[in-house]
């Protein structure tokens, strides 16, 4: 049969009917996902680990003998019928020496929902929710044989939500994000104990203490300190987050207007820089919600690409080889946009906390990592023995969970392409600052030894140091840590010593007042935190609250309210005289029993503090009557009242009126209605302005 020209355009349309337009691309090799690179010019990349070694990595951690491990997630984001999961940790291997893991050893598999990892005693902590296990290795088979359920009880649903990040502190404390996700939580060492509620919180924990209880958060993915043990935690739109107020402190009582103890230090920056186009799926559906937006003329849009809606992974760089001004840099990822955002931390001098912002000279519109594939999912980061940052990929066609995404633009997703596949890339600077800090098996080394690590540049070596002499209990070396926190000239070093002898409990008072009078702010903030067991050390406490550095004054404020109300009611009205205009210290002040008691209120109008109504100052009295009015007890509303009616104060109704709106909202949550001289109070002021 002889085709014709007709005939031609017949059969090519048909062929193109028949065909269904593709709309995500496939998956490009390692060397080929390398080259869709752009870095910032100081650095170079390279792969450390590649599938068939790694598949699916969401986190990769180095422990003492400097061994990488990883956990991997294979059955994101589906949960297996069976109830058995696929996810497995591998220790990885080079056996050739080209700085390229060739080889692995499977430490552990059939595991569900693992997330991450922890060294810990020569094993591994394990957030597996709804667990935290504990696995090791004893035969030197490099496969765990003992698998240990040390925490249970955590919420199990949404995969993106789960207990995971587990993070060992300068505090000796090992923290957790946990998304604030509900949930019941007991400890196998402690089997009588009472469940723990997980709502709205974090977790923290100590083994060596058995000890174990809420924090501040909720972080989701992404969870780092900085050399000073400053908290900071990554969730999908909110690259970078400061938790400012321990969970201790705020909920010392239950009447806070506002138990918020974390802020958003990017200024609601949402700003990114992506090289690839969004995804097909994205962009129809931010279309059609965007359509609906404007039909309900809502003041709303969504975006569907260069904003960060998958954050993840926000890890402090804390090595010694990157150029002076990465150090202290967070670095975040951010699975949607596939790239790799920096930040730079700089703290407030007139507020506890911090500001986050890009680099305004090399990545004023670019990030310091972008990819053009698609397909690259950076989960996760962290800083090597060896001072590099390595960028764990969990390269997958789709990150997202299906339950998000509209029936009809599922139809031709793959959920699960790129299950086997895994990519680890290690950055390291074209010009090191110093030479990476010497491979050391600390496992190996004397306790002895182990201290003179506790002064390493890179806080990876300082940070395992420590928790090996936590672990081992060695008191031998009390007098050798001793003399590093009393003479050590780097005040991070000083630091890990100070904590290496509250684990071995060989800390005193006057070890603490050493502390709390430090050259470092840092050094003086823990030092205050740890004087509260002391009642000698409150005027050291007391002095402190106006300490020149933001956040001593302010640790000094939220440590002083641990104090009896007759001690600490002075210097808190003090506090408040010079620190009314930060929401942080008004907070920190409200948080304590003296801060929210009558004699408080009668020596705040005796100091002056209603001489002048500013706006700062009517927000604190609004907060204060709104706690009063919470609490409703012993008539103390109607007391703050009373003297808010004093002539001097009252011919400015301002701060009745703050006072009144107030109590209007804290009598709304009181549990006890409120008693018969208060109504007469409100009755007068509002018969007798």
């Amino acid at each position: 049969m002889k085709f014709t020209p007709i005939c031609s355009i017949i059969l090519l349309l048909l062929i193109c009917f028949g065909c269904k337009q593709k709309h995500y691309s496939d998956a490009l090799t390692p060397e080929e996902a390398l080259k869709s690179f752009e870095l910032d010019k100081n650095f170079n990349i390279e792969i450390f680990a590649t599938e068939p070694v790694v598949k699916d990595p969401v986190e990769m951690v180095f422990d003492e003998q400097g061994r990488a491990f990883v956990v991997e997630m294979p059955d994101y984001p589906y949960k297996p019928e069976n109830g058995k999961g696929s996810g497995r940790i591998k220790m990885l291997v080079d056996t050739n020496g080209d700085n390229r893991m060739d080889k692995f050893y499977l430490f552990a598999d059939s595991l569900l929902e693992a997330t991450s990892i922890l060294p810990w005693k020569g094993g591994l902590l394990v957030a597996a929710a709804p667990n935290i296990l504990y696995m090791k290795d004893t035969t030197g088979d490099f496969k765990a044989d003992i698998k240990e359920v040390l925490f249970s009880g955590f919420f199990a649903g949404n995969s993106e939500a789960q207990i995971t990040n587990l993070r060992f502190g300068i505090d000796n404390w090992i923290y957790a994000s946990n998304h604030g996700q509900d949930g019941e939580v007991s400890f196998s060492k402690q089997p009588g104990a009472p469940a723990l509620p997980m709502k709205n919180a974090d977790f923290r924990f100590r083994l060596d203490r058995n000890q174990f209880e809420l924090e501040t958060g909720p972080g989701q993915f992404g969870h780092t300190f900085d050399d000073f043990g400053h908290r900071f935690v990554t969730q999908n739109t909110i690259r970078i987050q400061h938790m400012v107020i321990p969970w201790r402190y705020l909920h010392r009582h239950e009447y806070l207007s506002s138990k918020k103890g974390m802020l958003d230090i990017s200024n609601g920056d949402l700003t990114m820089y992506q090289r690839t186009d969004a995804p097909y799926w994205r962009a129809e559906r931010s279309a059609r919600r965007n359509k609906e937006y404007k039909e309900q003329q809502l003041d709303r849009i969504e975006y569907a690409e260069d904003h960060f809606t998958g954050a993840s992974g926000g890890t402090f760089y804390g090595g010694n080889t990157f150029p002076e001004k990465y150090y202290g840099n967070v670095f975040t990822g951010d699975v949607s946009g596939n790239l790799v955002h920096r930040d730079i931390i700089a703290p407030l001098n007139s507020s506890p906390t911090y500001a986050a912002s890009r680099d305004s000279v090399l990545e004023k519109e670019r990030e310091f990592l972008s990819s053009t594939d698609p397909w690259f999912r950076p989960a996760n980061l962290t800083t090597g023995p060896d001072g590099s940052l390595y960028v764990i990929d969990m390269y997958r066609q789709h990150i997202e969970t299906p339950v998000s995404i509209p029936e009809d633009l599922k139809t031709d997703m793959d959920f699960l392409a790129g299950v086997d596949k895994g990519r680890i890339y290690k950055i390291t600077p074209k010009n090191p600052r110093s030479a990476p800090s010497a491979s050391v098996n600390l496992a190996k080394m004397t306790s002895t030894e182990i201290v003179k690590i506790l002064s390493d540049p890179n806080q990876f070596y300082r940070l395992q140091a420590q928790r090996i002499l936590l672990e081992r209990q060695d008191k031998s070396v009390i007098p050798m840590v001793t003399e590093l926190f009393s003479k050590g000239t780097d005040a991070r070093a000083r630091l890990h010593a100070f904590f290496v002898l509250e684990g071995l409990n060989a800390l005193n008072e006057s070890l603490i007042k050493k502390a709390v009078n430090d050259t470092n702010p840092g050094v003086r903030e823990y030092g205050i935190i740890l004087a509260e067991k002391y009642p000698g050390l409150l005027p050291e406490i007391i002095i402190k609250t106006t300490d020149t550095n933001a956040r001593v004054a302010f640790q000094a404020t939220l440590s002083l309210g641990q104090f009896p109300s007759f001690k600490s009611t002075a210097p808190l009205v003090n506090v408040i005289n010079k620190h009314f205009n930060d929401p942080w210290f008004r907070l920190a002040v409200l948080s304590s029993e003296p801060g929210i008691s009558n004699e408080f209120v009668k020596q705040l109008a005796s100091s002056g503090f209603f001489s002048n109504a500013e706006n700062e100052k009517m927000d604190f009295v609004k907060d204060l009557s709104q706690t009063i009015g919470a609490r409703n007890q012993n008539g103390e509303l109607g007391k703050f009242l009373t003297i808010l009616s004093v002539p001097t104060i009252a011919k400015n109704q301002d701060w009745m009126l703050s006072a009144l709106t107030g109590a209007t909202e804290g009598l709304k949550t009181a549990k006890t209605k409120p008693d018969a001289g208060l109504l007469k109070v409100l009755t007068d002021i509002s018969t007798n302005p």
